[in-house]
């Protein structure tokens, strides 16, 4: 599967514009601020129906509009017999503002957004990275969610419904603090799907971390040099199969702090570096390791999971990794490892300098 072209209009910094790409590697090369991290943002926006930074869809539509419009076409490519055959498939995103965001494959809109996910896979590589180390834990189950919502539909749903319910429990929780009183009623209606939901979320979670862990721990050992141990546990709010007893427990906390305080939506994953913590105990350069490798391990796992091989984003990351991360993932490119990558650098003789040696096809988009 690639990205074949991409057309953008009144989306961020582009008024209107048109792209063409190649199945391998594609750089794009320009000044900053000209548009190369917005031009990634709308491939990323046409995978996962949002943007990758979290922005709300009205701030993504250019200064001075009223909508915005992302189409892109993708080629699936199966070999049969001695031939190799390719289909097409027009993705169209459309928002304008006050209204539902819309998502079409080949001029049929879906039924839900969420229908749509885990049919484009892409994985991006920023420097906005380390804030899976930095930040809250909010940042880790995102990255984590996202990844398991690629591959398992059913996940997604169960996620979705879950976080739909907390946020009712948490309006009527304020409601009961306003109102001076509770309704016992009206607060266990919640209960059950929100014990049912959480712990199989919680299961899934912790099925697929042990698939996981294997990728991530190879990558790191590669970039490291096999010199420290680094591992990922999951730091729950309650013992799985015990959620139902924790969230009756809580509930007086609950009501006093008019929120829910107790789930999966307040886990958190914690990232270890030879036993410690990695955000306290870890350099500058292994935390810069292990992001890159939850990174090419999020990858290999969603192509493992797929027929197809996710998008490649690599965003402004030569100015960011050092010599021997890059090279790195240069060699994963000799190797086609990846399949369609898509590079930005504001210094183009930078790139070309990097990836001379490659035999594969290499397409120079300067904006």
């Amino acid at each position: 599967m690639y990205l074949k072209s991409l057309q953008v209009k009144q989306f961020k910094s582009y008024a209107e514009a048109q792209f063409d790409f190649i199945s391998n590697i594609n750089c794009i090369v320009g000044e900053n601020g000209i548009g190369k991290t917005n031009l990634l943002d709308a491939i990323h926006f046409l995978s996962m129906t949002k943007s990758a930074r979290g922005i709300g869809d009205p701030l993504c539509i250019q200064h001075g509009g009223d909508f915005f419009m992302i189409q892109g076409n993708f080629v699936y490519q199966k070999q049969d017999t001695s031939k190799l055959l390719a289909s097409e498939t027009q993705i169209t995103c459309a928002y304008q503002r006050g209204q539902k965001k819309s998502f079409l494959r080949d001029q049929k809109a879906y039924p839900r957004l969420a229908d749509h996910i885990g049919n484009f896979p892409v994985v991006l590589m920023d420097p906005y990275d380390t804030d899976l180390i930095r930040e809250g834990s909010e940042e880790r189950r995102r990255f984590f969610d996202g990844m398991m919502s690629q591959m398992d539909r059913g996940f997604l749903d169960n996620l979705l419904r879950y976080n739909r319910i907390v946020q009712q429990r948490n309006t009527l929780l304020k409601h009961f603090a306003e109102r001076g009183m509770v309704d016992r009623i009206q607060l266990d209606s919640y209960h059950e799907p929100m014990v049912q939901l959480g712990e199989n979320i919680a299961l899934a979670r912790m099925e697929f971390l042990k698939k996981y862990l294997p990728n991530f721990q190879a990558h790191y050992a590669k970039l490291s040099d096999d010199r420290e141990q680094v591992n990922i546990n999951i730091e729950s709010t309650f013992t799985l199969g015990d959620l139902d007893a924790s969230l009756r427990q809580a509930e007086a906390q609950d009501l006093a702090a008019q929120r829910s305080t107790l789930g999966i939506h307040r886990d958190d994953f914690s990232f270890e570096i030879n036993g410690f913590p990695l955000k306290k105990f870890g350099s500058q350069g292994q935390q810069k390791s292990f992001v890159v490798a939850l990174k090419l391990a999020q990858f290999d796992t969603l192509a493992q999971a797929h027929p197809r091989k996710p998008l490649l984003l690599l965003d402004d990351i030569f100015d960011k990794l050092d010599d021997r991360r890059i090279q790195r993932l240069v060699q994963m490119m000799a190797e086609d490892h990846f399949g369609q990558v898509f590079i930005t650098d504001a210094r183009p003789e930078r790139t070309k300098s990097l990836l001379k040696n490659l035999k594969g096809e290499i397409k120079y988009l300067a904006l």
